[in-house]
């Protein structure tokens, strides 16, 4: 343990590790139940896709910690499995979008390895990489909204307030309230207590049955067969480019930061301000992208929530072999998510926008240059429902701005690439 994990010479230990890793499951673990409702969206059977999110999850969260030895934790990434649901795979089938994500990992994994990714990173203006977390907040936050009946079409406005009366949205207002406590109290594993404490108030509204017996909570998990290896390659390649791009650029930017800001809190960072072994960490999640799409799963990425797990003290991969195995343990839960009800993972939904919204602070729209383009990429992802739309419209707006205003020289010509590939994907696709 000690030779593998190196637990002295990071000041840690077995216990500390444990508790770590526990920490990290409790926090992420709503993946469990949200993903297979958000997919199911896109006709895919819930049962095999709970067990394609575990397992993705489990597997490469226990490849992260012994490719990097870090306690960092992986699972399928929100806003991610919204665009491949609600977006992608309603207009090409989600055959179709599991090639996408597949491509999007084999490229992954190719600038990882050559560590291309690091001169691709520092192109990117940050005000973009900020804007895309921001909007993906309020589209992930938009489809809670919808999901738990608060937000509805309507034929003179588009949209407008739902019957708060009625037992879906009352049901939703209350999970968004109880998570909402529990968060603020900051309690461990809030949003996943806050799912499972808003389905035992479905039971009492009559929106959804009680279990019958311990059958309904524990049992043997679904197969992966409707779902796994149905990946159409064929027909990926029929998918505009820039919405394969979307995939890989929320996928690399976001673990990218993801991983500096867990490092930086673990105290991994260096003089420079750079991770040690970060090429690992960024082939780890690549895989786990590769291998999520082959099982049946939407783009797998390191998440945020590894930072609880880093507040409680783990600092080695033993952290992410104890969440890891976890996750596994959790494929006997895969009954329950048969009767957790869309109201109560909307609130989910919700809540996780309002951590991604706040991307936004720091962004400096004091300066009109970046402003302007970090707007229209928030603003478009939900309007136009598209996560591949709002980051075109940023990287349109981003080179052109700054043209106009003078101040070309300060942007890559990498973004300015990327602005004609944008136009390329509004005007002749």
């Amino acid at each position: 343990m000690e030779k593998l994990f190196k637990l002295k010479e990071n000041k840690t230990n077995v216990r500390t590790e444990i508790i770590a890793g526990i920490t990290t499951f409790m926090t992420m673990a709503y993946i469990i139940f949200v993903n297979p409702d958000i997919l199911s969206n896109a006709g895919m059977d819930t049962g095999p896709v709970m067990t394609a999110t575990i397992i993705a999850a489990g597997a490469t969260t226990i490849l992260m910690g012994l490719l990097t030895n870090y306690p960092f934790a992986l699972a399928s990434g929100m806003g991610l499995n919204a665009f491949f649901a609600f977006v992608v795979a309603s207009e090409y089938g989600w055959q179709a979008a599991l090639g996408a994500v597949f491509i999007s990992g084999i490229v992954f994994a190719i600038l990882a390895l050559t560590r291309a990714i690091e001169y691709i990173d520092a192109a990117m203006p940050a005000t973009l990489k900020r804007a895309v977390a921001a909007g993906i907040g309020l589209f992930i936050a938009y489809i809670g909204l919808q999901n738990g009946g608060i937000i509805v079409a309507d034929p003179a406005t588009q949209l407008t307030l739902g019957n708060l009366t009625e037992p879906g949205p009352a049901l939703t207002l209350i999970g968004v309230l109880i998570i909402a406590v529990l968060m603020a109290r900051k309690v461990r594993g809030a949003i996943l207590i806050g799912i499972l404490l808003t389905t035992v108030v479905s039971f009492f509204m009559g929106i959804q049955e009680l279990p019958a017996g311990i059958g309904d909570i524990f049992g043997m998990p679904a197969s992966l067969a409707p779902i796994a290896f149905k990946l159409d390659l064929k027909a990926a390649l029929s998918i505009p480019p820039f919405v394969i791009f979307s995939f890989l650029f929320v996928d690399v930017f976001d673990t990218a930061g993801t991983l500096l800001g867990t490092g930086a809190r673990a105290g991994f960072l260096d003089e420079k301000g750079r991770l040690p072994r970060v090429n690992r960490a960024m082939l780890a999640d690549a895989i786990g992208t590769i291998g999520g799409s082959l099982m049946g799963t939407s783009t797998v990425t390191t998440y945020v929530e590894s930072t609880a797990g880093v507040s409680e003290g783990g600092r080695t991969g033993l952290t992410s072999i104890v969440t890891g195995l976890l996750f596994f343990l959790a494929l006997f839960l895969a009954p329950l998510a048969g009767l957790i009800p869309s109201e109560a993972t909307a609130p989910a939904l919700i809540i996780v926008g309002v951590l991604m919204i706040g991307a936004v602070t720091k962004i400096d729209f004091e300066d009109f240059t970046e402003a302007l383009p970090a707007f229209l990429t928030i603003i478009f992802m939900p309007l136009a429902y598209s996560i591949a739309d709002g980051i075109a419209f940023g990287f349109i707006a981003y080179p052109v701005v700054k043209l106009v205003a003078g101040r070309g020289k300060e942007v890559h010509w990498l973004v300015y690439l990327l602005a004609v590939v944008a136009l390329v994907h509004f005007f002749l696709t």
